[in-house]
């Protein structure tokens, strides 16, 4: 829970710093969309490992940075080489953005239905003591 926090908090400033920094010149826009894109994918699954009960500080900064490095040297070669290696990057990254907010999207309906079931098992607990106790 204190990692999700982290994160949400970290989400936040990134936030805030982006939109008071300088505007980033068009030349380096594509590769700072591709990074903030590995990015993104780094923060979904990180926050699935925390749901799984798995995450790993070490395993998400690596992949963090390590992810956001491959592309944009991605995107560096591709540009080189005038081919749009880049969109091999961004579906692979948004398919597993999209994996884990499924994972994440699983375990919160889950875990609020189940509070739900508690309730009303609860709810027709004292319903039903409540009929005894008038009977007798």
């Amino acid at each position: 829970m204190i990692i999700m926090i982290a994160i949400f908090i970290g989400s936040i400033l990134g936030i805030i710093i982006g939109l008071n920094s300088p505007i980033i010149p068009y030349t380096y826009s594509g590769y700072l969309a591709i990074a903030i894109i590995a990015a993104l994918d780094s923060v979904f699954g990180g926050i699935t490992a925390t749901l799984k009960k798995n995450f790993n500080l070490k395993v998400f900064i690596s992949g963090f940075l390590g992810n956001a490095i491959l592309s944009v040297l991605l995107t560096y070669l591709g540009q080189r080489l005038n081919v749009d290696i880049y969109l091999a990057a961004i579906v692979v990254f948004v398919g597993r953005m999209f994996n884990n907010l499924a994972i994440i999207r699983r375990y919160l309906i889950e875990k609020f239905s189940a509070k739900d079931v508690m309730n009303s098992a609860q709810k027709w607990k004292k319903k039903v003591e409540n009929k005894s106790q008038k009977n007798a």
